[in-house]
C-alpha cells in the first residue's frame, strides 16, 4: 500500500491508538484519521467527533476525508452492520460482515457453530430462562462458567467454584441485568484448566495467516484475584512448540474459517481465538471479531509488516501462514487503571509523568480526556504502558520502570504482568520444558 494513502480508524481506546502508532510507523506519509479517537491518538491522527455507534455518521465521515481504507477497532460497530454500511456506499473496510460477526455478538451462536463444525471447545448449555438456568446451576457438581450470551465489554464471564455460585452468577446476569440486554441468554459451560492465550489470525475467506500469540491477564489483582475485567495487561510473544501451533492452526483458525464459509458468512478481518491449552489439547473458550485490548497495545510493536499490505498479500494468496513473524523480541503491557475498577471507576483526575515514562516504554491512552489545558482520566483504564525488549524479562523490567512514572490519585496496576511466563508449551500434555 502507497504511503500516501488515507487511513481511517474507528474507535477510541488504547488497541486503537496502538494500531493507529502502528499505522503511523508502517506508512509514515499517510494522513491518518480516526472516530472518535482519544487524546492520545490525536498526537499521531486527525481526530473527528464522530461516536462509534453512528455507523452512518462514519461512512459519511470516511468518505468526507476520501479514506482509501477504513479499520475497524471495536466490536461493537461490526456486530451493528458497520462493515454493510461501508460496503453498501462503496467505500473500502477491513471487518467481518454483521453475519459474520455474530461469532463474537451471539457466544450461543458460536458455541453452536463449533458443536456443528467440531472445534474443541467446553462443552455447554445454552438458556434463555432464568428459571430454567438456575435449576441448572443448583445441580452443578463441578466449576462452571456462566457467560452473558451478547457483548459485555469483556466483563460478561464469571468463573463459579460451586453451584451456589453459579445460581448466583445467573441471578445476577439473567436476573439482575447486570450486563443488560446482554444477559437476556446465557451459556454455562464446564470450567477448563490450562493456560489461557489469545490467538489473532488474518482471515479471509479460507486463507488465514496467524499472527503472534499473546496472554491477556483479565482478573483485577496480582495473582489472578478479583472480579473480571476487560483486561489489565498483556504479554507477547507468549510460547507455543511448533506442533501445539500447528494444531492451533488446523483445528481452530482454519477449522473456524471453513464454517464460516460453509455456513454462508465468509469471515474477512482480524479474528480472535481465546484459547485454554489443556491436557488434551487446545480448547476454544471464545470467538471474538476484531484485535483484544490489550492485546492489541503488545501486538502491534511486534508485527514485521503493515497489517493492510499483510491483508493484501493474503487475499492475493502468496503468503503461508507461518510467514507473518514478529520482529525479534518481546513486549510486555501494564494497565493504569483508576480506583474502584471495574465496578464504579472515579475520572475526571489529572495525571503526571507521561512523558518521562515515554523515555522507557509505550504509552497507549485508554480513557482519557482534556479538561483545562490537562489530561485527567475519562474511564475505568485510563492507560497500557508497554515495555519492549530482547526477552519477555527486559520488556517486563521496561514497562513497570514506565508505569512507576506516572501518577493519578487512586491509580493502581497488577505488579505481575508477565512474570509467570512459562517454557514452551508442547502439544502432549500440556508440559513445559
Amino acid at each position: 500500500m502507497p504511503d500516501s494513502h488515507v487511513l481511517f480508524v474507528i474507535g477510541g481506546g488504547g488497541r486503537e491508538h496502538a494500531l493507529i502508532w502502528h499505522l503511523a510507523k508502517a506508512y509514515p506519509s499517510a494522513s491518518i484519521y480516526c472516530a472518535p479517537g482519544n487524546p492520545g491518538i490525536a498526537t499521531l491522527a486527525t481526530c473527528l467527533p464522530v461516536p462509534a455507534a453512528d455507523l452512518a455518521g462514519l461512512a459519511d465521515a470516511a468518505a468526507s476525508v476520501n479514506a482509501d481504507l477504513t479499520i475497524v477497532g471495536p466490536e461493537a460497530p461490526l456486530v451493528a452492520g458497520v462493515v454493510d454500511v461501508f460496503e453498501a456506499h462503496g467505500l473500502r473496510i477491513l471487518g467481518p460482515s454483521a453475519a459474520a460477526a455474530r461469532i463474537e455478538g451471539s457466544k450461543v451462536f458460536a458455541k453452536d457453530l463449533m458443536r456443528r463444525h467440531m472445534i474443541p471447545t467446553a462443552d455447554h448449555v445454552a438458556f434463555d430462562d432464568p428459571q430454567s438456568a438456575m435449576a441448572y446451576a443448583r445441580n452443578l457438581r463441578a466449576p462452571s462458567v456462566i457467560k452473558a450470551n451478547g457483548l459485555t465489554a469483556g466483563k460478561g464471564v464469571i468463573l463459579c467454584g460451586d453451584a451456589g455460585e453459579a445460581t448466583r452468577a445467573v441471578q445476577a446476569i439473567m436476573v439482575d441485568r447486570v450486563y443488560g440486554e446482554a444477559g437476556r441468554r446465557v451459556v454455562i459451560e464446564e470450567r477448563l484448566e490450562g493456560d489461557e492465550v489469545s490467538v489473532f489470525a488474518l482471515v479471509d475467506g479460507e486463507a488465514t495467516c496467524l499472527l503472534p500469540v499473546a496472554q491477556d491477564h483479565k482478573r483485577a489483582l496480582d495473582g489472578d484475584r478479583g472480579p473480571n475485567t476487560g483486561g489489565m495487561g498483556a504479554v507477547a510473544p507468549y510460547p507455543l512448540d511448533v506442533a501445539m501451533l500447528d494444531r492451533v492452526r488446523r483445528d481452530v483458525v482454519e477449522r473456524v474459517a471453513s464454517a464460516m464459509c460453509a455456513e454462508g458468512a465468509p469471515y474477512r478481518g482480524v479474528l480472535f481465538a481465546g484459547l485454554m491449552l489443556t491436557r488434551d489439547g487446545p480448547r476454544v473458550l471464545e470467538f471474538n471479531c476484531r484485535l483484544g485490548d490489550p492485546e492489541a497495545q503488545v501486538l502491534m510493536p511486534l508485527l514485521s509488516a503493515g497489517l493492510p499490505d499483510a491483508f493484501e498479500t493474503l487475499r492475493a494468496g502468496r503468503t503461508r501462514p507461518e510467514e507473518y513473524a514478529p520482529v525479534d523480541g518481546a513486549a510486555v503491557g501494564v494497565v493504569l487503571a483508576s480506583r474502584g475498577y471495574p465496578e464504579r471507576p472515579e475520572t475526571g483526575l489529572e495525571m503526571d509523568g507521561l512523558e518521562d515514562a515515554a523515555d522507557d516504554a509505550l504509552v497507549f491512552h485508554s480513557g482519557t480526556a482534556t479538561r483545562d489545558g490537562r489530561l485527567v482520566t475519562a474511564g475505568g483504564r485510563v492507560l497500557t504502558v508497554v515495555g519492549r525488549g530482547r526477552d519477555t524479562g527486559a520488556a517486563r523490567t521496561a514497562a513497570y520502570r514506565a508505569a512507576a512514572k506516572i501518577t493519578f490519585d487512586g491509580v493502581h496496576f497488577r505488579r505481575d504482568i508477565g512474570a509467570r511466563v512459562p517454557g514452551v508449551v508442547t502439544v502432549a500434555r500440556g508440559e513445559r520444558h
